[in-house]
């Protein structure tokens, strides 16, 4: 349910005290706001609007963007480069061709590919008919994509043609083969059209060049007239969930919500018109399509979309595009601080970086502002059913709150750790952290009981992960409640030991996970990758972490690995480890 670090926090000085003005952080992080606006801001009162009544909807945005942002560069795309002018037409095209082929507002329009500019115009295009998007993960199978296209009942489906050496048409094929549709897709009967966003499709199947000629035969006033139909309360996307806890689940988020939360966003990272932002993040996940596309537009930053996670591309990327903002999650930005050819590369640029997950080791904080000398590094929370945003450093926080928390409520909203019988724990206590306010999701599509089981009549989303909050109101996320496991009658939490293991100079990277043991119930196993060039042992490793750590924390085993599984958003594959034993 948690995105392995969604930098998506905020301010929690108020514990939600509803600061509704959407605005600056109550926490005096915004003394350096008019200078961080003033850059591409008029004297227009409709500034300090919140986003959700600024722009009503994403199509409002996006024509926003158009017209107030021109001539700026909004995509940069290997040799194309695009101007947020052009790139207002390249979606209002799309969403023409959207409407000739049939799409109504509400009708679910899957994107299924990498980060590129096809995926920026195809989605914006849908949501700007009227659709809801339904990004799909780049990382899945065939029979994983076909179930979120059956369970959305999306109409039309956005495909890349062959990414990192595999047609994902060819695979949705084979697991869509039978069954009683009429469609390109006999097992997806809802499915009507699948669009390859390439030079050439199957039979049954458009190109994307096709696809969008469709569309001139609608008037502009049709597409316009359809845009400014799209209500702030229509959902706007649907994000399925990773399905750690079995199938997964659809989170139904607003027009409203969207941009309320990353105007906020936006805000509190200091996002400023001429930002270069090399977006690495997975547009499937909202930390790269709503911290990313979504914030890109309301601030007029350039978006420099990245299809595949690769240090040596991410290097040449900051170099040749002069990149100032990099999120991502820390795995990313300890790769380019490892990097034996990073002083090659001119990354003077960067000035902001905004990552999160259970662990972002001080070191990592302390490196980026010293070695990189990065002005702004924050981390945040978030997850899916809460927009993908729920607390988020500010500015000038100290290392190691930006380090060991992921920073306080954002405005507007709420956040709690409860016990066992849903009591309200104090700070310092750790419980199960719960959230309130505008980013709580409408449910889960067309799932009532689950939607019940996790948002409470009151409107608290009970978020499934452990946390503690300190005085100041910073919520440290220490696990998921399942990753927890006991050893003789404590609970371990692995989030913590990775936390303490990180502080190990030869450690690169670690994850711990809980294995039977005969007298204690479970115990501690830890996967390490070492540092270059260490001959760390499994003994040094545990006598060190007896040194550092209450014994029952201590891992009883260690396997050094050349990496850590992780999903495409960066998250570790707990369950992976564990069939490993």
């Amino acid at each position: 349910m948690h995105h392995g670090g969604h930098a998506d926090h905020g301010s929690h000085a108020d514990r939600g005290r509803h600061a509704d003005h959407g605005g600056p952080a109550e926490d005096g992080s915004h003394g350096d706001r008019a200078g961080d606006r003033t850059a591409d801001r008029t004297a227009d009162p409709a500034e300090d609007v919140r986003g959700d009544l600024r722009w009503g909807s994403i199509p409002g945005l996006v024509r926003a963007a158009a017209e107030r942002h021109a001539d700026r560069e909004a995509v940069v795309e290997g040799r194309v480069r695009i101007s947020y002018a052009q790139l207002g037409e390249r979606v209002e095209r799309a969403a023409a061709a959207c409407i000739a082929a049939g799409v109504e507002p509400g009708d679910r329009v899957a994107v299924w590919a990498p980060n590129t500019l096809d995926w920026i115009v195809s989605a914006l295009g849908a949501v700007s008919a009227g659709a809801v998007l339904v990004p799909l993960n780049t990382r899945f199978k065939g029979a994983e994509a076909a179930y979120v296209l059956e369970r959305s009942r999306a109409r039309l489906l956005f495909v890349t043609g062959t990414f990192l050496g595999t047609s994902y048409v060819a695979s949705l094929r084979r697991a869509a083969a039978e069954g009683p549709g009429e469609g390109p897709l006999p097992g997806l009967p809802h499915l009507e059209q699948v669009v390859v966003l390439a030079e050439d499709a199957p039979e049954a199947f458009r190109t994307w060049k096709d696809f969008l000629a469709g569309g001139d035969a609608v008037p502009a006033a049709v597409v316009r007239a359809r845009a400014d139909s799209v209500r702030p309360d229509a959902p706007s996307d649907i994000v399925f969930t990773s399905g750690t806890t079995g199938r997964p689940k659809g989170a139904v988020i607003t027009h409203a919500q969207t941009l309320r939360c990353y105007d906020v966003w936006s805000e509190l990272a200091g996002l400023r018109a001429g930002d270069r932002y090399l977006i690495v993040n997975p547009f499937f996940h909202t930390f790269g399509y709503k911290a990313g596309v979504i914030a890109c537009l309301m601030r007029g930053a350039t978006m420099v979309p990245q299809p595949v996670f690769d240090v040596d591309t991410v290097l040449a990327n900051i170099a040749a595009e002069r990149i100032s903002v990099l999120p991502g999650p820390p795995t990313l930005h300890q790769s380019l601080l490892d990097h034996p050819a990073r002083t090659q590369y001119d990354l003077s640029p960067l000035r902001l970086v905004v990552t999160g997950a259970a662990v972002v080791p001080l070191r990592l904080v302390e490196r980026l502002r010293g070695e990189l000398r990065i002005s702004t590094v924050l981390t945040a929370y978030g997850l899916s059913e809460a927009s993908g945003i729920v607390t988020m450093c500010r500015r000038g926080d100290p290392a190691e709150v930006v380090s060991a928390t992921s920073g306080r409520a954002i405005p507007g909203t709420e956040v709690q750790v409860t016990g066992p019988a849903g009591q309200v724990l104090g700070p310092g206590e750790a419980g199960e952290v719960r959230v309130r306010g505008h980013h709580v999701m409408l449910g889960y599509y067309e799932d009532p009981e689950e939607t019940a089981r996790t948002v409470t009549p009151d409107g608290w989303l009970r978020t499934g992960d452990v946390g503690v909050l300190d005085e100041a109101g910073n919520l440290r996320i220490t696990d998921r409640i399942k990753d927890m496991y006991i050893v003789g009658g404590f609970n371990a939490y692995p989030a913590e030991i990775e936390q303490l293991l990180g502080l190990h100079p030869d450690v690169a990277d670690v994850a711990v996970v809980g294995i039977p043991d005969p007298r204690l119930g479970e115990v501690g196993k830890a996967y390490a990758v070492r540092r270059p060039g260490s001959t760390l042992t499994a003994d040094d490793l545990i006598a060190w972490s007896r040194r550092e750590m209450a014994n029952y924390k201590v891992p009883r085993a260690v396997e050094f690995v050349a990496e850590l599984p992780r999903n495409a958003s960066g998250k570790v594959l707990k369950r992976e480890l564990r069939s490993r034993g």
